[in-house]
């Protein structure tokens, strides 16, 4: 009698062992299966991503035939930030669901307040045991919405379009706010890039100072490493130092701005800014035609920006690390560091051969 009671208690563990595994595993597979439903991994095929908030934002990824990405059709997307997305569309996993007691709160909040992105990739119509491929066309294959994150900021809530249960997501080993990287701000994916233009395609550059036009030139690309400068004021030609002037042409490589201003300063603002005297003006002229400007404006510090400042009714502080500058023909203001475009901005003396070197000159490599 002992022993079938053994038995019948072994029987028992044994079945409640058996249906927690059975019951685990649809758990994980659930889990594993709708973790598929934010995850992407083959990042390589994702052709498109449209990110849209409550805020009126938009946001269109495309991916070009050349690699790179472009903003709403308009602009060249930033390419840290388009690849920080694709990491995390690769790494994102499901954490748990939320819990049925804060479920319906988490839902409310992100109905009033996150953002849906849309998932477009390039895939095959028919695929045979993922061995054979045929036929790829573009298809949206996801769509969710990203909301806020958990109080412990180790993990963001999402929502599957359709779906009526919640996820905690997360990237193993990071901890910080995911929901960030799905911004549907356009002016978040805007690539800071101002002049990024190859020595050997730059056909000729003009320097303009507001406040000083005698030190106003042009420099013009002749020949074969050969440069014509020409003082503006007087439309003289003068001797070159060819040294000086590839140094210069080879910066306009990569010269970037700080921080797009378009909707960080009342209109207003933007408006007295770009009416009153420029600084300067670069006008960058390319072998095939193309023309880009630039024209920077002083940047008075405000005492919002400089709280330790001490000022009097007669101080006029300028911002000598800093200035504003219209740039991709007016559309856009923007913040620029001296730091980063003074080595474009010296005046025509310092490009005069016999003139000694007040500058370090940083390597450069004349393009063949």
């Amino acid at each position: 009698m002992k022993k079938n009671k053994v038995f019948i208690i072994i029987a028992i563990v044994l079945a409640a062992i058996a249906a927690f595994l059975v019951w685990n595993n649809h758990y994980l597979t659930t889990i594993r299966g709708e973790a598929a439903d934010f995850s992407v991994w083959d990042t390589a095929s994702i052709t498109k991503v449209y990110l849209a908030d409550r805020h009126e934002h938009e946001t269109l990824l495309e991916r070009q035939n050349d690699g790179t990405w472009s903003l709403n059709n308009d602009y060249t997307a930033h390419p840290k930030v388009v690849s920080q997305l694709l990491e995390t569309l690769y790494k994102i996993h499901i954490r748990m669901p939320v819990s049925k007691s804060s479920h319906d709160n988490v839902i409310a909040r992100m109905a009033g307040e996150s953002t849906k992105v849309e998932i477009y990739q390039n895939v095959p119509r028919i695929n045979i045991f993922n061995k054979i491929k045929l036929f790829y066309h573009e298809k949206r294959t996801k769509v969710f919405y990203v909301g806020d994150s958990t109080k412990d900021s180790g993990g963001t809530f999402m929502l599957r379009e359709g779906s009526d249960k919640a996820y905690i997501v997360f990237i193993p080993g990071f901890h910080g706010f995911i929901s960030t990287r799905f911004t549907a701000n356009p002016d978040d994916w805007r690539d800071h890039t101002v002049f990024r233009d190859n020595l050997a395609d730059i056909k000729s550059v003009k320097v303009e100072f507001g406040e000083n036009p005698n030190d106003s030139f042009s420099i013009e690309n002749i020949g074969r490493h050969e440069y014509k400068l020409t003082r503006l004021a007087d439309n003289k030609d003068l001797p070159i130092d060819t040294l000086k002037v590839i140094n210069m042409l080879s910066s306009f490589s990569d010269l970037r701005f700080e921080a797009l201003m378009n909707n960080l300063m009342p209109e207003e603002r933007i408006d007295s800014i770009i009416n009153s005297p420029f600084l300067h003006r670069i006008t960058l002229t390319n072998a095939d035609g193309t023309v880009k400007e630039m024209t920077t404006y002083t940047k008075h510090i405000q005492l919002t920006d400089y709280e330790y400042a001490v000022v009097t009714e007669d101080d006029d502080i300028i911002d000598h690390n800093r200035m504003y500058a219209v740039i991709n023909g007016g559309r856009d203001f923007v913040l620029v560091q001296y730091y980063v475009f003074d080595k474009v901005l010296h005046e025509v003396d310092y490009y005069m051969a016999g003139n000694p070197i007040q500058y370090e000159i940083e390597h450069y490599q004349v393009a063949e």
